[in-house]
């Protein structure tokens, strides 16, 4: 799935989400929640997916 303010990358059991705006010192825009929220469903419905880290770009 595209994001256009976040990465996510899944290694392992290990879904990575990256507040990716260091530019704007990662502050919440109006697509950051919706796109966090999809990142989210996304390590839930993966099933080998145990733990999610969450973290700033920058």
């Amino acid at each position: 799935m595209a994001y256009q303010t976040i990465l996510y990358e899944k290694a392992g059991r290990i879904a990575r989400i990256v507040l990716n705006r260091p530019e704007r010192l990662n502050a919440i825009s109006l697509d950051l929640p919706d796109e966090l929220e999809r990142a989210v469903a996304e390590a839930n419905a993966d099933g080998d997916v145990r733990a999610i880290i969450l973290k700033g770009a920058g």
